[in-house]
């Protein structure tokens, strides 16, 4: 019943894990023994951030929200989960564990409010996951966080972080307003003109270039501030703590949801990867853009980032275990959504 579920993303997923620890600590190593090189490298971010912006909004298929419509059920559970729950538990663990370092919780709630636009759908589909319902959630998703971004940032930092609204909405429409618009355009018109093996290709392509922009971004950030994210070494320990405790309480709280509405296995698998992936290279970008010079708040996305990949395949692991064991559900097929298109 289970062998169109395959493994193939998991070192992959493992790989990326990998590659940004590779970064952070090469990143540490220059920005510690040659400081000007570090420095020069923290300069360059603004062209990262350009390359990883275009990138995340290449991948975006608008043409999902067609099929929207037909899912309004479970699109509603999951926004309610996603936008307005997660976000609470996100602020209420982030000012429990860290009230002490405003900063870094500002990272976390940061990191903790927007929900992924990309690698969920892998893990739901090694889960037995719905994807094709997941592809209609990406645009959605994209579209809501980058909307909400403004209100959260003012609603839960308590002006730790001293920048207006106005501020705000106007950096990011010059950042990423144009960008997106210019991505989607690219990607309707490419669509339209490439043959379809060879479009498939390119969004292959941007896929896999993706997590390597991320590490060049996250090498650049611990290169240039090594020295600072370093003095406060103490607060990780107390970070990870927070983000373990995040992930739980996510994670019986798709559970919660699952059982309440009813949901079938495809749509259960789907609700739980969606509400424990984290969309962290596109929030860093954006904080970096929003709120310049703030390393401890970068580091605290980087560090939700690195933990949120192990998190996912325990996740894939308990899910498949529990449908082996025979745990109720009511659907046709745990793969039913397997072979469908993104």
């Amino acid at each position: 019943m289970l062998k169109h579920i395959t493994a193939d993303a998991i070192p992959e997923m493992a790989g990326t894990s990998i590659v940004l620890i590779i970064g952070i600590f090469s990143g540490a190593l220059i920005g510690s023994f040659t400081p000007v090189t570090g420095e020069w490298l923290g300069n360059q971010v603004d062209y990262t951030l350009v390359a990883l912006v275009s990138l995340l909004f290449l991948n975006v298929r608008f043409g999902a929200l067609v099929q929207a419509i037909k899912n309004y059920r479970f699109l509603s559970i999951a926004l309610v989960a996603n936008f307005i729950l997660v976000p609470l538990i996100g602020y209420g663990i982030a000012s429990i564990f860290l009230p002490a370092y405003p900063l870094f919780m500002v990272g976390l709630i940061i990191y903790f409010m927007s929900p992924c636009t990309d690698w969920f759908l892998s893990f739901t589909r090694l889960s037995g996951g719905n994807i094709a319902l997941g592809t209609t959630l990406i645009p959605i998703n994209m579209t809501l966080q980058l909307l909400l971004y403004p209100i959260f940032i003012q609603w839960f930092t308590h002006n730790t972080v001293q920048i207006k609204a106005d501020t705000i909405v106007s950096t990011l429409q010059q950042w990423f307003l144009l960008p997106f618009l210019l991505s989607v355009i690219t990607h309707q018109v490419l669509c339209i003109f490439l043959q379809p093996d060879n479009f498939k290709r390119f969004l292959q392509f941007t896929d896999n270039a993706t997590p390597w922009v991320t590490t060049l971004l996250v090498f650049q950030i611990f290169a240039g501030n090594i020295t600072t994210i370093l003095e406060y070494h103490g607060v990780f320990t107390l970070m990870l703590l927070a983000i373990i405790t995040f992930f739980i309480l996510t994670f019986f709280l798709g559970e919660a949801f699952s059982r309440t509405f009813k949901l079938n296995y495809p749509e259960h698998a789907l609700l739980t990867m969606t509400i424990a992936a984290r969309n962290a290279p596109l929030m860093l970008a954006i904080t970096m853009v929003v709120l310049p010079n703030q390393p401890l708040i970068y580091a605290a996305l980087i560090i939700g980032m690195l933990v949120e990949f192990p998190h996912l395949t325990l996740l894939r692991r308990l899910l498949l275990r529990n449908l082996r064991s025979g745990k109720k559900y009511s659907f046709h097929s745990p793969v039913s959504a397997l072979d469908s298109e993104h």
